[in-house]
C-alpha cells in the first residue's frame, strides 16, 4: 500500500479525499495533509481554516500549514515515510528537494488538458475561449509552470450554459475515475508518463476584477463564453442606469433565422439591448448577433433569473450598455505572476 501525502487548499479535491480513504484505501493510505495557513474571510475578516483543512481534521489526519516550503518543511515530508504526494490547487511553489523527496515523485492534478491552458486559470479560460471539452492531466510535477510529463486525463464536456462553478464540479468528479485507474499502476511500476508537445502548449493566467469587462462590438458567442467562464469570479458586469449589474449566464440567439430579431437589430448599435424574450434580456452585439443574459445581479442583491430581475428592475429597450477592451486571457507563453503561481 502506497503512503500518500495530498496537498491542496481547494474544495475541488475533496470527492477525490473523499474516494482515497473509501474505496481508495485498498491502495494508498493518506499519511498527511499539507494545506495553506489559515486566512482571514468575509467582511468580517475572521481567521477561518480552509474546506480542506476542515475535512483532514475531522477525519484525524495530520496537518501542515507552512507559509513556505523550506528544508525543516521538506523533512516534515521525509520524516512522513511519503511514497508518493498528490497535489492539487495547493498554493505553493514547490523546490526540486521538496519534490524529489517522495519515493515514487511527486504528482500533480491540474485542471485542463495539457499542453493547454498551463498557469493559474485554466477552468475559467477554457470556457471563456470557446472550448467544449476541458478535463483533468495526472502529470509530474517539474520546476517549470505545469511542463511535466502527462501520464492519463480525465476529459469533460463543457455545454454552451456551463460556468466555471459547473465545470468545476464536474472536474472535482474527474478526478476519482483518474487516479483510481493510475494509483494501481503507480504502485506497480507500470504507470508511463509521457512529455507534452512544448510547442502546442498555451497559458493563462492569475484573473484580476477587471477581466469581467465586456466589448460587445465583439461576437455574440465569445461574449457568451466569456460571461460564463468568469463566473463566479470575478464575474462579467455592465453599469445599468448608475449601477453594476452582474451577468452571471449568457446564450446566443440566431437572429438571422428569427424576422423579428433582424427588424430589431436594424441599425442598432452593439451594446443595445433590443428587448426580453420568454428567458433573457437581449443585447445586440458585433457581427450582428444577439446575447441574451440569462442571470443578473445587482449591487446587494442575488443572483437572479434575467426575467425575475427585469420585473423588479426593468430594462429600458434601447438602452446601450457601455464597452470596454476585453482583456486577453491565453497567450503562447506563461504571463508575468503578480503572486507566486499555484502547483
Amino acid at each position: 500500500m502506497l503512503n500518500l501525502v495530498f496537498l491542496g487548499s481547494d474544495p475541488i479535491a475533496l470527492p477525490l479525499l473523499d474516494w482515497l480513504v473509501g474505496e481508495g484505501s485498498a491502495v494508498a493510505r493518506i499519511v498527511a495533509v499539507f494545506t495553506q495557513p489559515d486566512r482571514p474571510v468575509g467582511r468580517g475578516q475572521k481567521i477561518t481554516a480552509n474546506e480542506i483543512k476542515t475535512w483532514a481534521l475531522a477525519r484525524g489526519l495530520p496537518v501542515y500549514q507552512p507559509e513556505k516550503i523550506t528544508d525543516d518543511v521538506r523533512a516534515q515530508l521525509a520524516a512522513l515515510k511519503t511514497d508518493v504526494s498528490l497535489v492539487m490547487a495547493y498554493g505553493h511553489i514547490l523546490n526540486q528537494d521538496f519534490i524529489a523527496t517522495p519515493r515514487l515523485g511527486t504528482l500533480n492534478l491540474h485542471a485542463s488538458l495539457l499542453p493547454k491552458y498551463r498557469g493559474a486559470s485554466p477552468i475559467q479560460t477554457a470556457i471563456a475561449n470557446g472550448e467544449r471539452e476541458t478535463g483533468v492531466s495526472l502529470m509530474r510535477i517539474v520546476r517549470q509552470l505545469d511542463a511535466g510529463p502527462v501520464a492519463d486525463v480525465e476529459r469533460v464536456p463543457i455545454t454552451s450554459r456551463d460556468t466555471a462553478l459547473d465545470i468545476e464540479h464536474k472536474l472535482a468528479a474527474a478526478c476519482v475515475p483518474l487516479v483510481a485507474r493510475t494509483l494501481p499502476r503507480l504502485a506497480t511500476g507500470d504507470l508511463v508518463f509521457a512529455e507534452q508537445d512544448h510547442a502546442a502548449a498555451t497559458f493563462c493566467r492569475r484573473l484580476v476584477k477587471d477581466d469581467g469587462r465586456l466589448d460587445f462590438a465583439a461576437l455574440a458567442p465569445v461574449l457568451a463564453a466569456r460571461i460564463n467562464g468568469l463566473f463566479p469570479w470575478p464575474a462579467c458586469s455592465v453599469e445599468i442606469t448608475g449601477q453594476t449589474v452582474k451577468i452571471g449566464l449568457a446564450d446566443v440567439i440566431d437572429a438571422q433565422s428569427d424576422p423579428t430579431l433582424c427588424h430589431l437589430l436594424s441599425d442598432k448599435p452593439a451594446g443595445t439591448v433590443i428587448g426580453v424574450d420568454g428567458t433573457g434580456m437581449l443585447v445586440a452585439t458585433g457581427g450582428g448577433g444577439v446575447l441574451r443574459c440569462l442571470r443578473l445581479q445587482k449591487p446587494g442583491g442575488k443572483m437572479l433569473p434575467a426575467t425575475e430581475f427585469l420585473r423588479g428592475s426593468p430594462v429600458a429597450t434601447g438602452t446601450v450598455l457601455s464597452s470596454g477592451v476585453l482583456p486577453a486571457l491565453v497567450d503562447t507563453k506563461p504571463f508575468p505572476y503578480r503572486k507566486s503561481p499555484c502547483a
